[in-house]
């Protein structure tokens, strides 16, 4: 199985497009959200095309095909329009023979760490930067960085994840780190 893994969209449709034709270009089977889909939140400028309603006809059109985690800027109004469950904390899987803690990232992050065990993957959205940092017991922090709002002079970009490796790329599908797990 294949997975595409993208945080932060923020409503803008246009970097929403691009995901859903990068997971497309990619034939992944099922997309993870790591949180904050639809609102820009109060310390963001304005996301460029800016249309969550636009957003939310995109992604419920592949609603069978998407799980999501909860982000500070999600909320039960949210949840009321989009077809797929997005309210959960955390999605746990596993990645090989390791454990992946999915999560937004604004309650559960490298200063304040979840229930993770030596091997264990701490995987979050929130700071619009992409990481891939081990620390701890042989654990690693990975982040996708942002669809629609990156910071830090980094790209708008995704992850993959297939066969134990990770790969982080722009959204037109240029890669530029990968980490086998």
């Amino acid at each position: 199985m294949k997975l595409l893994i993208a945080s932060d969209i923020h409503g803008a449709a246009g970097y929403c497009r691009q995901l859903l034709d990068a997971w497309d270009r990619e034939g992944a089977d099922r997309l993870l959200l790591l949180g904050d889909v639809l609102y820009h939140g109060p310390r963001n400028d304005l996301p460029p095309d800016y249309a969550p309603k636009e957003v939310i006809a995109l992604l419920n059109a592949r609603k069978d095909k998407i799980f999501c985690v909860r982000g500070n800027c999600d909320t039960e109004v949210d949840q009321m329009v989009l077809e797929f469950p997005i309210l959960a904390d955390y999605a746990v899987f596993t990645a090989g023979r390791r454990l992946v803690y999915a999560t937004h990232g604004h309650v559960y992050n490298t200063a304040h760490l979840p229930p993770l065990q030596a091997g264990d993957i701490l995987l979050h959205g929130h700071t619009h930067v992409p990481a891939w940092q081990a620390f701890g017991n042989d654990n690693y922090y990975l982040n996708p960085g942002s669809t629609s709002i990156p910071k830090e002079n980094s790209a708008h970009g995704y992850m993959t994840l297939k066969d134990g490796v990770f790969t982080w790329k722009t959204l037109d599908g240029e890669k530029y780190h990968e980490v086998k797990v």
